[in-house]
């Protein structure tokens, strides 16, 4: 199932947790109008329609990652930024960890920490039950994830090209085009997902 922008609310299979669209929805509303922004104007530099962001400032959309990064990027910010990560502090140790999506199998990803730079590495740490998968939308152009499995058997699957990885492998994954982790086996995959996000567009 693709994590696709929808305004009818949370998709009840799959999709962002209700704790990370509340924090969101608050932080993109804040900075939104500490920058002096319309919600048309910032819409329109994002890229999403008026009615989509207004929805997500008030949590109640169920956007794609990719979209909550777009956002982030118009207000001249980062992804992780958005969810209390502290630019300019030497060392940066988080409350806890967000965890940014769920499935109603007991699926998730949690958010350990960020970069301090702007389009900096994410940590990640994710766990897919038996038979789980997660459909991703392209990151932008030069974008990349790094993949450590902890325990259990994760299917990278990109167009024709599908990698299984058991417990200690580990692989990079061009992430500026259509993915999808799944889990094989009996047991749950559990894997460390190292993201850097490359820039909006590509070169030339």
């Amino acid at each position: 199932m693709r994590v696709e922008d929808s305004a009818e609310g949370k998709d009840e299979a799959q999709g962002p947790s209700g704790d990370f669209l509340a924090k969101v929805g608050q932080q993109v509303r804040a900075r939104r109008r500490a920058a002096g922004l319309t919600v048309q104007a910032l819409a329109e530099r994002a890229g999403l329609s008026r009615r989509m962001l207004t929805m997500i400032e008030q949590g109640g959309a169920n956007p794609s990652l990719v979209s909550v990064d777009k956002i982030a990027r118009a207000l001249g910010t980062d992804f992780t930024s958005l969810l209390g990560n502290v630019q300019g502090d030497p060392v940066h140790v988080p409350d806890r960890p967000v965890q940014v999506w769920e499935s109603n199998t007991g699926s998730r990803g949690l958010l350990h920490v960020g970069s301090a730079r702007v389009g900096g590495p994410e940590l990640w740490e994710w766990t897919l039950q038996p038979g789980d998968r997660y459909d991703a939308n392209p990151d932008p152009f030069g974008s990349e994830e790094l993949f450590l499995v902890k325990s259990g058997t994760l299917v990278l699957t990109v167009g024709d090209r599908i990698v299984r990885l058991g417990a200690g492998a580990s692989a990079r994954l061009a992430s500026d085009r259509e993915y999808r982790y799944s889990a094989e086996g009996a047991e749950p995959a559990v894997f460390i997902r190292v993201v850097e996000l490359g820039p909006e567009t590509s070169p030339g």
